[in-house]
């Protein structure tokens, strides 16, 4: 667990495609995401943003801190968006340039939804990515389908926390029959970028689960960001793993897992967890990383 943050000196020193001068906040887990999503992708992407805190971090129109195309969409057609590029790249000749959309849970989990599931029904070939921050940050902290049991946010007051569990978007969208699915973290730089590369060379629709800690939104310091993202995978609720044509293989396996509430009592948006609450949320750990592990194909652990 006291592992710093490193990453690759071949992966660090690709160009840079995301410059300084964003709009984030101090250690924003979705900023880190981007800088490292593009480094496996490379400069033929196209990046399609739909309303996200990214609308805001990429600075203001006519302006961009990305050095690759972006277009912004409304909230709701990120996927349908990216579909109809990726099309009109095909028409041209275009074959080798990546689509990429880059939502929020918020325009995953629920928003956004409906034209994603229709994009993998169709098996579009767009990488669509989903850097979840676990609630609605941009507009004020409030609930999405993706907030976690327990937690607080502006529309989950003391005494109303959160009870139900996050929506599992991995099988929902293994549902499709999509050909890559795989889930990743700032925390695992190298990890994160290959996942990137791979998807790049796949066809068809590529989903990307990316855990990105919000400090404002999950009340921790801004120094901690990579810290308590490390820390949920090392408990096991956030496992990192991908499935590619139905073989799963977890790339994070904690020599040992410690207890979920070490990385719940490490964040201000859990402080009212009583300590039921908790442990319910561990034997929940518990069954899905086993369930998950039973339909693992492991490779080697980073953890």
């Amino acid at each position: 667990m006291q592992r710093r943050f490193n990453v690759s000196k071949e992966i660090w020193t690709r160009e840079e495609l995301v410059q300084p001068g964003m709009l984030s906040c101090q250690g924003c887990g979705a900023s880190l995401a981007m800088k490292l999503a593009l480094k496996g992708l490379g400069k033929r992407t196209v990046v399609v943003i739909p309303a996200c805190c990214w609308s805001i971090i990429i600075g203001v129109y006519p302006y961009s801190a990305l050095q690759v195309p972006v277009v912004h969409v409304p909230f709701e057609t990120a996927a349908v968006v990216a579909s109809g590029i990726k099309a009109a790249l095909g028409l041209k000749g275009d074959t080798d340039i990546t689509v990429m959309a880059w939502a929020g849970d918020g325009g995953t989990f629920d928003i956004g939804l409906q034209s994603l599931s229709g994009a993998a029904e169709r098996n579009e070939d767009i990488l669509y990515v989903c850097y979840d921050n676990e609630a609605y940050m941009n507009t004020g902290i409030q609930r999405s389908s993706a907030t976690p049991i327990g937690a607080w946010t502006t529309t989950t007051p003391e005494g109303s926390l959160k009870e139900e569990p996050k929506k599992d978007m991995e099988h929902i969208m293994l549902a499709h029959g999509v050909p890559y699915v795989a889930t990743a973290s700032v925390a695992y730089p190298d990890d994160l970028v290959h996942k990137f590369e791979k998807a790049k060379g796949i066809k068809g629709t590529k989903f990307i689960h990316l855990l990105s800690p919000c400090p404002p939104g999950w009340r921790i310091d801004s120094a901690k960001s990579i810290q308590v993202a490390r820390m949920a995978s090392q408990c096991g609720i956030f496992p990192i793993y991908e499935v590619e044509e139905g073989v799963v293989k977890v790339n994070i396996v904690p020599k040992e897992r410690m207890p979920v509430s070490k990385y719940l009592k490490a964040q201000g948006r859990f402080r009212q967890m009583s300590e039921e609450m908790i442990e319910k949320v561990q034997k929940l750990v518990d069954k899905q990383w086993e369930d998950l592990l039973n339909r693992t194909e492991r490779t080697k652990g980073l953890g």
